[in-house]
């Protein structure tokens, strides 16, 4: 009955059918850990969820209750602050990298001696988990016995000496940052070498001819040429600023507290780590609805980055 059921088939819907039986694993996965967990999240923002102790019913009661916890979202001021140290954190971390990257790339452009090996060295924190490189630097840092800090106090530098850097409300997030930014310069130094070393060098040596100076050279020809990079980055960027959670969770679990306005805040409570809170407290149908707003800003802010990309061109 098969065989001729295939004997049937042309060979255009014979092959298409193969395709799907061996596709057909990858997209039952794909259904159940991605497909399904949408739509299920997505469900449970349009409701109130009670936890019940019952591990066989852990999910007792979903109340539908509309908006509800949109509008509350709406109202939640820890969520902005929680959104505007998101985006004060990607002020920091997406020039720095950029910068850096660059920095790198051109010296290694210059075929520094023993630039394969730096070219491989610099790249090899982008491959380590963010948790262990956290938790490194959250040691590296500490007030007693940090490295960092024992430095800054040989160097007679002792405002460090009693919180930390991670302790202080006005250094905490630049020391999330900092790690940040020299995990993932190695990534960033590649795509920029890469774009460098696509450019012409004849353009270089019409500027030779020309009189112009390194400076000249760096700032006319090669950062114009590299521009789609660095918008690539800023994009890529931001995207990880909104999404970000593990660097904060390993380093400084959002803190430490900062009165604002009143309020009592955390200084390194970034998006991502407000909405894991919620999820850790059970709050799933608010979580859930958080999490369909941050994708709604960082679609929004893809979509504007993505024409400033398109208009560079």
């Amino acid at each position: 009955m098969l065989e001729k059921l295939v004997s049937r088939m042309t060979p255009k819907w014979r092959d298409t059918t193969v395709a799907l039986v061996f596709l057909s694993p990858f997209l039952a996965v794909y259904a159940v850990f991605l497909v399904y967990p949408i739509f299920y999240s997505m469900y449970l923002s349009f409701r109130t969820v009670s936890v019940d102790t019952d591990m066989f019913n852990v999910f007792s009661d979903m109340r539908f209750t509309g908006l509800k916890n949109y509008i509350e979202l709406a109202k939640d001021y820890h969520f902005w602050w929680s959104l505007a140290v998101t985006f004060y954190y990607a002020i920091l971390y997406i020039p720095l990298l950029i910068f850096s990257s660059l920095v790198l790339a051109v010296l290694l452009n210059n075929h520094l001696k023993g630039h394969s090996f730096f070219r491989s060295a610099y790249f090899m924190p982008n491959v380590l988990d963010m948790f262990v490189v956290g938790t490194i630097w959250m040691f590296l840092y500490a007030p007693q016995g940090g490295v960092i800090s024992q430095i800054m106090n040989a160097l007679g530098i002792d405002f460090f000496s009693r919180e930390g850097i991670l302790g202080s409300p006005r250094t905490a997030m630049l020391g999330v940052v900092v790690a940040l930014v020299l995990k993932n310069t190695g990534f960033g130094m590649i795509l920029f070498l890469a774009a460098i070393q696509n450019i012409s060098r004849s353009v270089y040596e019409a500027a030779d001819i020309d009189g112009a100076s390194n400076w000249q050279k760096f700032t006319k020809i090669t950062i114009p040429l590299v521009r789609p990079i660095i918008l690539f980055m800023v994009v890529t960027g931001m995207i990880g600023a909104l999404n970000s959670f593990t660097e904060i969770y390993a380093m400084t679990s959002g803190k430490p507290n900062v009165v604002v306005f009143g309020k009592t805040m955390e200084a390194t409570r970034v998006a991502g780590y407000y909405l894991f809170r919620q999820w850790d407290r059970m709050n799933y149908g608010y979580a859930a609805a958080m999490s369909y707003a941050l994708l709604f800003i960082t679609l929004a802010v893809s979509y504007v980055n993505a024409k400033i990309l398109k208009s560079s061109h």
